[in-house]
């Protein structure tokens, strides 16, 4: 590690050495801390045993780098290992790499590779399975691929613990964006030469992260087991992870109090319910775990067909709902209104700017929205209403459907009937992410640690991809934001980036294809029994190799 840390002290004082280490000193400060601390109660931690974690919907596969789907990155990053992980404050830490350098202009970044790692099938890991992992895999299929490797045009490797990465120009985000929820590696010698997204191992995947996948009991659960040759000593410590599917919310709850499941994802118990539960003594909610997530609900708006390819109509909307009363009402305060696309998450890093962005709080939001539907040419009709509109309800839980309601009853005051549609969630991405049949859809995204690695993919025109779910399903095109999401990508400058950042949020509002609801507090609960499970930014989409139980 301490090549990397002097090369970054090489390179810091240029300008464009800043690009990726800007906080090198406390990345070395933070390791040495974490390895002290971690030796004063590793006496505590307790080798073996199982959990069981609930989350919903069951994923439709568990492989992330075809799919961002919530549950397909719980799951599959306890199999895959990233070439990066991250502390709290989002400075990149080793995994699969030990060690990198950037080149003094930030367009060739260099990588040493882990020696002795291992697949799950024995065969050993080198450079080869980064190269085809970043290029042929995550760059193509995974929804944030362009966003996380744009400007990577090649990469070389001249040895089989050794990546170098050519840019076609120096690229700030790319450090944020490697770890095993963003860049999976997967093995090489299982994928080439086969159809990657009809490749069995896709849902029986092979890793070497710190659990082996065992099996995939449909409509019941996943497990998987410890990885006997992970490449960190001792861990993981369980022995057993579950993922249980379970249909009924209440179920959920009641299973949790039982002791019969250790954690609840966000989204599998009512709101109302973790609020109870969290007076009992053997229940808490874990807080934490998203800040590198910088999660926002949001519903989107099909803009290639009427009534949504008119802004007043999407404005319209925009001002009629509720946020406030929607994250009391349905989410019991596990949130706040959101600005717009960039998450208040990242206001520290200067991203995040509500300065001269429309505010649809205003008390006269109602008039203003009347207004601008009769305007657009939607008049009220003879039964009170203007026009009628498909909300393709996500399938992430009941709360879901519960705010389709609430939403229901909010835009009926404006005169607009709204039907809740309900469909599985294989049929659910199938005709709204992959053939964009609906007019509304609800959902949440992840806005990464930097706006162009997450939040770029939902309005930048080129992740149009019908072949790509999750992208930009609004079908939103505005060269102005194409142009600005380019320039951020290529703008070394932190202070220029933001200004651009700020400008984005402003347009995209006013613009309204998505209606940005909730900055999510993503919590999970938990089970007392169960310790260290929320110790990285990711939370429970990072490995769980530090969580142990209590015998």
């Amino acid at each position: 590690m301490g090549k990397s840390h002097s090369t970054c002290s090489s390179v810091q004082h240029h300008g464009r050495g800043q690009l990726f280490f800007a906080r090198k000193f406390i990345f070395s400060s933070a390791l040495a801390a974490s390895a002290l601390f971690g030796s004063l109660h590793v006496n505590a931690q307790q080798q073996g045993g199982s959990i069981v974690i609930t989350t919903t919907p069951e994923p439709s596969l568990i492989t992330n780098a075809l799919s961002s789907a919530p549950t397909t990155a719980e799951i599959a990053t306890k199999i895959f290992d990233g070439l990066l992980e991250y502390d709290t404050d989002l400075n990149p830490k080793p995994s699969l790499s030990t060690s990198w350098e950037v080149s003094e202009d930030g367009k060739t970044v260099t990588f040493k590779l882990r020696d002795g790692v291992k697949w799950h099938d024995g065969k050993p890991f080198t450079s080869a399975d980064v190269k085809f992992s970043l290029l042929e895999v995550v760059k193509q299929y995974h929804p944030r691929g362009k966003g996380n490797l744009g400007p990577v045009n090649a990469i070389e490797t001249p040895d089989d613990l050794t990546v170098v990465l050519k840019l076609d120009h120096p690229y700030l985000p790319l450090m944020k964006g490697l770890s095993s929820l963003e860049t999976p590696i997967v093995p090489k010698h299982i994928y080439e030469g086969t159809d990657f997204r009809n490749n069995p191992a896709v849902n029986a995947p092979i890793g070497t992260g710190p659990y082996r996948f065992v099996e995939w009991s449909k409509g019941s659960h996943i497990q998987l087991e410890r990885n006997p040759d992970y490449w960190r000593d001792g861990r993981p410590y369980l022995d057993t992870l579950i993922f249980r599917f379970v249909a009924d919310a209440a179920t959920r709850a009641a299973g949790l109090e039982s002791g019969e499941i250790d954690v609840a994802t966000f989204g599998t118990i009512n709101p109302v319910e973790m609020r109870r539960l969290e007076q009992l003594d053997n229940v808490s909610i874990a807080y934490g775990g998203y800040e590198a997530i910088a999660p926002v609900m949001m519903l989107e708006l099909n803009t290639n067909a009427a009534p949504f390819d008119k802004k007043e109509v999407r404005q319209a909307v925009a001002y009629a709902i509720d946020r406030k009363r929607i994250i009391d009402t349905v989410w019991y305060g596990f949130g706040k209104p959101a600005v717009g696309p960039i998450s208040s998450f990242v206001k520290g890093a200067g991203a995040w700017t509500d300065e001269g962005v429309t505010d649809f709080t205003v008390k006269d939001r109602l008039d203003i929205a009347n207004k601008l539907l009769d305007d657009a040419g939607y008049p009220v009709q003879a039964d009170g209403k203007r026009f009628k509109i498909i909300h393709d309800v996500a399938t992430f839980g009941e709360d879901w459907r519960r705010m389709g309601e609430v939403i229901k009853q909010q835009l009926a005051r404006v005169g607009i009937d709204v039907e809740l549609r309900t469909r599985d969630y294989p049929t659910f991405v199938r005709e709204v992410h992959n053939n964009y049949d609906f007019n509304m859809t609800s959902t949440w995204s992840i806005g990464m640690a930097d706006p162009t690695l997450g939040v770029q993919r939902n309005t930048w025109s080129k992740n149009i991809n019908k072949e790509v779910p999750f992208g930009n399903v609004a079908q939103y095109s505005n060269p102005k934001v194409d142009e600005l999401w380019e320039a951020a990508q290529t703008e070394a400058d932190p202070v220029k980036r933001n200004e651009y950042f700020h400008e984005l949020q402003r347009i995209l509002v006013d613009d309204s294809p998505i209606i940005w609801i909730m900055d999510m507090d993503l919590v999970a609960m938990q089970s007392s029994r169960v310790k260290d499970l929320i110790t990285s930014p990711l939370g429970l989409r990072g490995g769980l190799y530090d969580v142990w139980v209590e015998k």
